[in-house]
C-alpha cells in the first residue's frame, strides 16, 4: 500500500479501499473532518493517536501508513546487520540454537556496550552485535548448573529483549516488538531482578499505543508500578519510567488529566534521583520528565505550550543523544502545529544535530518536513537539502 506519498496519501488511499467517506473515518476515529482533510492532503502531521486510530479503523497497520521502515534510506546508509539474525531468534521462540557463551561477567560487560551504543544513538552497531550476544546467553543458560546462576542470565537476556524491543522500533520493524516483549515476559518472571517482571508491562503498554489500545496500557502500567518495590535507584528509575509511560499512553488516549498526574507522579519521583539515571536504560530524571511534560501538552491538544515550553527546556549535555532528538523532533512538531515553518524547521535541525542516526528514520520527522514544505510558498534550499539528507522522496 506505501510508498513515499507520505502518510496523508497512504490514509486517503486505505479509507477508499474501504470505500469510507472522509466523513465517516472522522466519525470512526473520533477525529474531525477537518482535521482528516488537512492530514490527507500534507497541511497537518498526522498525530500518532491519530495514525493508530486510523490503522484500527481502515484494519491496516501503522507502519502501512507511515511507509516504515524506510528501506531505501537504511540501505543507503549501509543496512543493517544483524536483523536477520534477529528476526531468526525471534523466530526460533524459546528454542533459540544457543552457542558457546563468555563467562557471564564477559557477557555481561559486552550486553553493557551494546546498551551504551544504542544510548549514544548508535543503534545499528548494538544491532550488528545483540544477536551474537543473545544466543551466547542462551548457551550460558544451558550451561548454569544453580539456580542463581540461571537467575542471573535470566536477568541478562531480559536486559538483552529489552534492547531488542527498541532497536525493533528504533528502526522501524513494529511487527517484531512482539514476539520480543513475548520473550522479555517469560524471562522477566525467572529472573532474579524482579524490577524486568515491571518493565515488560510497561513496554507492552507503550507497544499497545501503536494499536490504539489505550485503556488495557494504562491497566499494565498501574499493574508495573504496583511490582515495584523499594527506594534505591533502579526501583526509582523504573517507577519513574512506569510514570512517564503512563503520561504518554494517557496522552494519547485524550485523557489528558491523568496524563499530566503521571507527570506530576514522575517529577517527584524525579526529585529522588541524582542527574539521569541509566538504571536499564530508562534515562530517568529530571530533564527526561521535562520532555515527556512537553510531549504531553502535545499529544493532549496544546501546540502552543509545546513549542514554548520544548524551546526553553535546558537539556543536560549528559542526556542521551536519542531522548534529546526526540525531544527537539516533538518541538518541531508542536511549532508546525502552531503555524511557524521556521522554528519548527530549526528544531528539526537541532534533532538532527543531536540524534542523526535516529532522526533520520523517524516517521514524525517526514511527516513534519512535508508539513513545512506544504506551508511554504516555495521549497526552500534548507527543505529541500534536509529531505535529501533524509533519503529518497522524503518530501513530494
Amino acid at each position: 500500500m506505501t510508498n513515499s506519498t507520505g502518510v496523508g496519501a497512504n490514509i486517503a488511499r486505505a479509507r477508499k479501499l474501504r470505500s469510507y467517506t472522509q466523513d465517516r473515518l472522522a466519525r470512526e476515529i473520533g477525529y474531525s473532518v477537518s482535521m482528516v482533510r488537512k492530514v490527507e492532503r500534507g497541511l497537518e502531521p498526522a498525530a500518532p493517536a491519530f495514525l493508530s486510530a486510523s490503522a484500527r479503523v481502515l484494519r491496516v497497520s501503522v507502519d502501512e501508513l507511515t511507509g516504515a521502515p524506510y528501506q531505501d534510506t537504511i540501505e543507503r546508509n549501509g543496512g543493517l546487520d544483524g536483523l536477520s539474525e534477529l528476526r531468526a531468534i525471534l523466530a526460533e521462540g524459546l528454542h533459540v540454537r544457543a552457542i558457546e557463551p563468555l563467562a557471564l561477567n564477559e557477557l555481561a560487560a559486552e550486553l553493557d556496550r551494546v546498551n551504551l551504543n544504542y544510548r549514544n544513538d548508535k543503534g545499528k552497531q548494538a544491532l550488528a552485535k545483540l544477536p551474537i550476544v543473545i544466543r551466547q546467553l542462551h548457551g550460558a543458560l544451558y550451561n548454569a548448573t544453580t539456580d542463581a546462576e540461571r537467575g542471573a542470565v535470566y536477568s541478562l537476556l531480559s536486559s538483552a529483549y529489552v534492547t531488542a524491543e527498541r532497536i525493533a522500533r528504533r528502526f522501524g520493524h513494529l511487527p517484531l516488538t512482539t514476539p520480543t516483549l513475548d520473550r522479555l515476559e517469560v524471562f522477566a518472571e525467572r529472573a532474579d531482578d524482579p524490577l524486568y517482571a515491571s518493565q515488560a508491562l510497561m513496554k507492552r503498554a507503550r507497544v499497545l499505543m501503536y494499536h490504539d489500545s489505550y485503556d488495557v496500557g494504562l491497566s499494565l502500567v498501574e499493574q508495573g508500578l504496583a511490582l515495584v518495590e523499594g527506594s534505591d535507584e533502579k526501583a526509582l528509575a523504573v517507577r519513574g519510567y512506569g510514570h512517564l509511560a503512563g503520561a504518554i499512553v494517557a496522552a494519547r488516549g485524550r485523557k489528558p488529566d491523568v496524563a499530566r498526574a503521571h507527570i506530576e507522579e514522575a517529577r517527584s519521583v524525579a526529585e529522588h534521583v541524582e542527574g539521569e539515571s541509566d538504571a536499564y536504560g530508562t534515562l530517568f530524571g529530571r530533564a527526561n520528565v521535562g520532555i515527556h511534560s512537553v510531549a504531553v501538552e502535545l499529544e493532549s491538544g496544546d501546540p502552543a505550550t509545546a513549542a514554548r515550553e520544548g524551546s526553553a527546556l535546558h537539556l543536560p549535555k549528559s542526556i542521551a543523544p536519542p531522548r534529546a532528538g526526540h525531544h527537539w523532533q516533538d518541538t518541531a512538531r508542536a511549532y508546525l502545529l502552531a503555524g511557524d515553518p521556521a522554528r519548527s524547521l530549526a528544531a528539526l535541525g537541532r534533532a538532527r544535530k543531536v540524534a542523526p542516526q535516529q532522526t533520520r528514520l523517524h516517521p514524525m520527522v517526514r511527516e513534519t518536513l512535508r508539513g513545512i514544505a506544504m506551508l511554504e510558498r516555495r521549497k526552500s534550499d534548507t527543505v529541500s537539502n534536509f529531505a535529501d539528507w533524509l533519503g529518497p522522496n522524503a518530501v513530494l
